[in-house]
């Protein structure tokens, strides 16, 4: 940890087929607007820390994003957004091949990757970037599942528009400061590493009322 800066553990999990026994999300569509977690298996949550990529191991030098294992974490939740404000109106369900951003809830940073290595597989880097939900083109995931819309059941992979990796975890684990995390990275093929699913949180039901929402 640099200059004492305390950690905040974020939200995505990870997914084997067959462990997980916990409370999935009711049948219908995720939404623009929801807060979620993501499960790649029940071993893992993928966890934001408060630290640079250099204070493990060479990289960006962006805040970087680790698997932990799977808590109950207020703090594990993204909002999902749009390239747009006005591409992912709140409560409008995403469609299969839609752009999106995942905004971190607690921080305001986005899940991004780049052109760096990660330091554990020398996969490619995935970290945590922006400022109040603003950071950039490299920002933009694409939602891929084979139906009409993401369906909350449904297993999805998440596709970067600008470089075109998965979202995974293949398991690599860091040591010391973080020791037993492991390293969320983009791979270049679709296999079972980088299939995620919507597990729990804020799910906005289409309204033209805000204010309601469906809370699991």
């Amino acid at each position: 940890m640099r200059g004492g800066r305390r950690l905040f553990p974020l939200l995505l999990l990870a997914l084997l087929p067959g462990l997980c026994h916990g409370r999935e999300a009711a049948p219908g569509a995720v939404t623009c607007g929801s807060q979620i977690s993501l499960v790649l298996s029940c071993l893992f949550e993928l966890g934001r820390w408060d630290m640079s990529f250099n204070s493990i191991q060479t990289g960006s030098g962006q805040q970087s994003v680790t698997g932990v294992e799977a808590s109950d974490d207020a703090n594990s939740y993204w909002r999902i957004r749009g390239k747009s404000d006005s591409s992912c109106q709140r409560g409008t369900p995403v469609k299969c091949g839609q752009a999106i951003r995942l905004t971190h809830v607690n921080t305001g940073k986005n899940l991004h990757t780049h052109h760096f290595p990660s330091p554990l597989s020398n996969n490619q880097e995935v970290s945590a970037f922006g400022d109040d939900g603003e950071g950039d083109d490299l920002d933009f995931w694409i939602v891929q599942c084979s139906g009409t819309y993401w369906e909350r059941e449904d297993a999805v992979r998440f596709k970067h528009v600008g470089t075109e990796v998965f979202l995974s975890i293949t398991g690599e684990q860091y040591g010391h400061p973080i020791r037993g995390q492991r390293e969320v990275h983009g791979m270049p093929a679709a296999n079972h590493h980088n299939y995620w699913k919507a597990m729990e949180g804020v799910f906005i039901k289409p309204s033209l009322d805000p204010a309601k929402h469906d809370e699991l």
